[in-house]
């Protein structure tokens, strides 16, 4: 269990940090991502190149972005969070000014295979 939180500490590090690199290292090849808002699937990919790819292309939308874990419990080998999140939009060109900021809960369950790779990530708020 505690290797398991560990992985998901690292993988929340890597967002925080805004890296890609060490945000996928520990994902499986097939790994499946859902993003839910308001009971809705908003966003789905399936395997680790669009993980990465939608990674990498979110890269720019945020000046800065950070999630908090508040919680984590251990269910059936899963492991989920309750997470505050934040982030800052980018501001744009023409503009000086911040851009604006998100601010919401939610939470996180992460899925394992028996290499302890990430099989699946679901985002809820």
């Amino acid at each position: 269990m505690k290797a398991r939180e560990t992985i998901v500490e690292n993988y929340i590090a890597g967002y925080n940090e805004m890296n890609v690199q060490k945000m996928v290292k520990d994902l499986d090849v097939s790994v499946i991502f859902k993003n839910v808002s308001n009971e809705r699937v908003d966003l789905e990919l399936h395997g680790l190149e669009n993980f990465r790819q939608q990674a990498e292309r979110a890269l720019v939308l945020f000046a800065e972005r950070k999630q908090t874990i508040n919680a984590v419990r251990h269910q059936n080998g899963a492991v989920e969070l309750d997470i505050d999140y934040y982030a800052r939009i980018a501001r744009p060109l023409q503009s000086s000014a911040k851009g604006p900021e998100l601010h919401f809960t939610g939470t996180a369950v992460f899925t394992f295979n028996k290499d302890n790779k990430i099989t699946s990530i679901t985002d809820t708020r």
